[in-house]
C-alpha cells in the first residue's frame, strides 16, 4: 500500500490532521504515518487532543520541545530525515503554518519525496510574521496545493503557481468542529465556571507580536478588563503568554482585576464547550476566526491583519488592531446588540477530510472501490 506520512506539531495541527486521518482510514485504500515533532510539549497543548479528537497515538513522537525558530525548524529538521529514510512514505502530508510544517517541507523536498501542503494559499502579506514565511515557503515547494476557500486559490495563482497542483478542498479544521460539537455542549465546563451561555467573554493570545511588547500586551489588557467590567472574561492562560505576565510582573494584577478569569489552558472538547456559547470571542489565533465564522459567535482579532480574509468578508470575524480604545469600542457595540452576522463559507461542510482523502488516492494513483470513490 501506499504511505502517507502525516506531520503534526503544535495544538492548530491536530484539528486539522484528525478528520484527513480518519477518512483515509474509513476508505481503507492508503497506508498511513502519524509524527507529532513535540513543537507543543504541553499536555493540555497536544498530547490531551489526541484523546478528544478520538485520534490515535502517534506512530513516532520526536520530543522537540521549545526553541528559537532557528533551532526548533533545525532540531526537527534533522529529526525528520531519519524519519524519512525509515519510513519510506511515498506522500508527506503538512498543515497548516508552524515551523514542524515547514521543516518537514524542506526535509521531503530534498529527498524527493512528494508533499501535500494542507490549508495552503493563506495570506497576511506581512512577512514579519514567522508564519507568513513559513506558508510561503511551504506552498512553493509543495506538489498539491490544499485550499480552504477561493480567495487562497486566487494568491497562489497571483503568485504564479501552477492550477494544476491546487485543489480546493473546503476548511478541515471544521470537520473536527462539527463532529465534536454535541458531545462539547454535554460538558459541565460552564457550570463548574460559573457561567450562563451568551453571558460572557472569551480572550486568547499567544503570538509574539502581541505578547512579547510589553506596551501592546498592556493595551489589550486593558482592553479586556474594560470589557470584565461589563461582562466576565475567561482567559485560558497560553504559556508563552504566561511567562510574559510572569517577566513582567502583571500576573497578581491580572488576577485581582474583577470580571477577568485567568485559567489554565483547556483541552479541544471543553474549550469548544466554552467558545460555542460565548458573547464574543477576543482572539489573535486563526483558527479561531474561523471556528466563531461556522457558531456565529462574534469575534474581535486583535491583529493588524488577518490570513483568513473570508471570515471578515462572509463571517463574523472583525479584525481591530491591537488599540486598546478601538478594541473597547468594537466590543461594546456587541454587548450592545450590535454585532456582525455572517455565514458559514463555501465547503466548510464538515467533509473536507474525505475530499483530502480522495485528493491524495488520485495522487497515487490509488483505485478505490466504487463505493468509497462516489463519497
Amino acid at each position: 500500500m501506499k504511505k502517507v506520512l502525516h506531520i503534526v506539531g503544535a495544538r492548530p495541527n491536530f484539528m486539522k490532521v484528525a478528520p484527513i486521518h480518519r477518512a483515509i482510514s474509513e476508505r481503507g485504500v492508503l497506508q498511513q504515518c502519524l509524527v507529532h515533532t513535540g513543537q507543543h510539549y504541553d499536555v493540555k497543548m497536544s498530547d490531551v487532543f489526541f484523546t478528544d479528537l478520538g485520534m490515535p497515538a502517534p506512530d513516532i513522537h520526536l520530543g522537540i520541545g521549545s526553541g528559537s525558530h532557528a533551532e526548533q525548524t533545525a532540531k526537527v529538521m534533522l529529526e525528520l530525515e531519519k524519519v524519512f529514510l525509515s519510513q519510506k512514505p511515498d506522500l508527506v502530508s503538512v498543515v497548516g503554518d508552524v515551523n514542524s510544517t515547514l521543516s518537514a517541507a524542506l526535509v521531503a523536498v530534498k529527498m524527493h519525496i512528494p508533499i501535500a501542503h494542507v490549508e495552503a494559499g493563506l495570506r497576511t502579506f506581512d512577512n514579519r510574521m514567522p508564519e507568513e514565511v513559513n506558508r510561503i515557503l511551504t506552498d512553493r515547494i509543495s506538489d498539491l496545493l490544499l485550499t480552504p476557500s477561493a480567495d487562497a486559490d486566487a494568491n497562489l495563482i497571483r503568485e504564479g503557481l501552477e492550477p494544476s497542483r491546487i485543489r480546493l478542498v473546503g476548511n478541515v479544521m471544521i470537520d473536527s468542529l462539527l463532529g465534536a460539537r454535541d458531545k462539547a455542549l454535554k460538558l459541565s465546563t460552564l457550570k463548574d465556571l460559573g457561567l450562563s451561555p451568551r453571558a460572557y467573554a472569551v480572550c486568547t493570545l499567544h503570538r509574539a507580536s502581541n505578547v512579547d511588547d510589553p506596551k501592546v500586551l498592556s493595551g489589550l489588557l486593558s482592553a479586556l478588563a474594560h470589557v470584565a467590567q461589563r461582562l466576565p472574561v475567561v482567559f485560558p492562560v497560553h504559556p508563552r503568554t504566561r511567562k510574559r505576565l510572569a517577566d513582567l510582573g502583571l500576573g497578581p494584577t491580572l488576577e485581582r482585576t474583577p470580571g477577568l478569569r485567568l485559567v489554565e489552558p483547556m483541552g479541544y472538547l471543553e474549550f469548544l464547550a466554552l467558545t460555542s456559547q460565548a458573547r464574543l470571542v477576543f482572539t489573535d489565533s486563526g483558527g479561531l476566526q474561523e471556528e466563531t465564522t461556522v457558531l456565529g459567535i462574534p469575534c474581535l482579532t486583535v491583529r493588524e491583519n488577518t490570513e483568513r480574509p473570508i471570515t471578515v468578508d462572509v463571517g463574523t470575524n472583525l479584525v481591530v488592531g491591537t488599540d486598546p480604545v478601538r478594541i473597547q469600542q468594537a466590543a461594546d457595540r456587541i454587548i450592545d446588540g450590535h454585532e456582525k452576522k455572517g455565514r458559514v463559507p463555501d465547503y466548510w461542510d464538515g467533509r473536507s477530510g474525505e475530499r483530502i482523502a480522495r485528493v491524495y488516492e488520485e495522487f497515487l494513483g490509488v483505485q478505490a472501490t466504487p463505493r468509497l470513490a462516489a463519497v
